[in-house]
């Protein structure tokens, strides 16, 4: 399907539910400048282009025990699209592995975890490295603090 060109209505659009992604629909319309249907409209089609992709609380990780944020780069002794498509089977259904980045550089992968603790980390560290199906490097990055840690993306006005 091809992804529709964004007017800059849409772009509005956008940017309010980013923010706020339970805003009911006339409230959306109001804020953007639109009657309800169109503005409904338009949100529908971005949802069926993919541009929406869904709508989701976001978790304070504090409040259920996962304070800890591990960044790893993985490096991998041998590549090869077979093992890169391995990789990604194995680590994309990993619910401990917040996000998993192939990358250019002096490694292969980023790996972000939030954990409890460093037992945890430890253990999902292994579970990691076991489950790759080359040997492999890693170095770790645990987060003395979080700056900034957003979800929403800049769009232009």
């Amino acid at each position: 399907m091809e992804t529709p060109e964004l007017d800059r209505m849409d772009r509005r659009i956008l940017d309010v539910l980013q923010r706020e992604g339970r805003i009911s629909m006339t409230e959306l319309a109001q804020r953007v400048g639109l009657s309800a249907s169109p503005c409904t409209e338009r949100v529908k089609r971005m949802e069926r282009a993919g541009i929406i992709t869904g709508y989701h609380a976001r978790l304070a990780p504090e409040t259920i025990g996962r304070e800890l944020v591990v960044f790893v780069e993985i490096t991998l002794s041998t590549k090869s699209d077979e093992v890169f498509d391995a990789i990604r089977d194995e680590l994309q259904n990993m619910p401990e592995v917040l996000e998993c980045h192939l990358v250019s550089g002096g490694f292969d992968y980023l790996v972000k975890f939030r954990l409890r603790g460093m037992a945890e980390y430890r253990h999902q560290l292994g579970e990691v490295l076991k489950r790759l199906p080359v040997p492999a490097a890693s170095q770790s990055y645990v987060v003395m603090e979080v700056i900034k840690d957003g979800m929403e993306l800049p769009l232009d006005r």
